[in-house]
């Protein structure tokens, strides 16, 4: 086993290791708050709301489970095919195949998830300090306007770990506009069969063009010699 493996087992033990604190623990959160003039608000925080936040780095599990539990994954033949190829069976590689097989849905789950995520992490950093963010629309509006770099200004983040969370939205929404783009302009490419057909139409345009070049230079070069036969048929 080598150390890259024995580490990323120590970080999956930590972080499905994080949970509530049984009891109820605070902690005095102070704040500069943006909204208030910048005014200093300090305020008794459960111990629940830190640890909360990490636990959504569990949702790695759901590209472990495809990977154990889907046909297309656990297949003696895919796998050997992956073997001969030094291809490893890992989230990495589960992302990629579906990304290439169905780019569209998938980016459309990510961007949800992320935008419900994002809010309700953004309402836990904010709603002690703000009575706008403890609605939880305010705070979907607000990730909603970073995600697409709109940003009215009309809600901002108080805390340090709500701008944190803003600025990793924003940096997301830029990544997914970007894929966005890509899945777009892939689905607009002609397939092989298109393209094979596309070649034929415009070689037959450009053979019926030569054809016409030829048979006008033809004519223009008769009439220069005036053949009364060519005059006769009408050319």
């Amino acid at each position: 086993m080598t150390w890259q493996r024995i580490a990323q087992i120590s970080v999956e033990l930590a972080i499905c290791a994080i949970h509530p604190i049984p009891g109820e623990y605070y902690f005095l959160w102070t704040t500069k708050l943006a909204n208030k003039n910048g005014d200093i608000g300090s305020k008794w925080v459960p111990y629940d709301v830190t640890l909360s936040l990490p636990m959504f780095l569990r949702l790695y599990l759901i590209c472990r489970v495809m990977l154990l539990h889907s046909k297309l994954f656990t297949d003696a033949s895919s796998r050997s095919i992956g073997a001969l190829n030094r291809i490893n069976f890992n989230t990495r590689f589960v992302l990629k195949t579906l990304m290439t097989i169905c780019p569209g849905t998938v980016l459309l789950v990510f961007m949800v998830s992320l935008w419900i995520i994002a809010s309700w992490t953004l309402r836990q950093c904010e709603r002690f300090h703000d009575e706008e963010h403890a609605n939880l629309l305010n705070a979907m509006w607000l990730i909603a306007i970073t995600f697409l770099s709109v940003g009215f200004g009309d809600i901002v983040p108080n805390t340090y770990c709500g701008r944190g969370i803003a600025v990793s939205t924003g940096m997301m929404g830029a990544g997914c506009t970007a894929l966005l783009v890509a899945v777009v302009s892939r689905k607009l490419e002609l397939t092989r069969a298109e393209k094979h057909v596309h070649n034929f139409m415009m070689d037959t345009q450009l053979t019926k063009r030569s054809s016409d070049v030829n048979f006008k230079a033809i004519r223009k070069l008769c009439k220069c010699n005036r053949n009364p036969l060519i005059e006769y048929h009408g050319l």
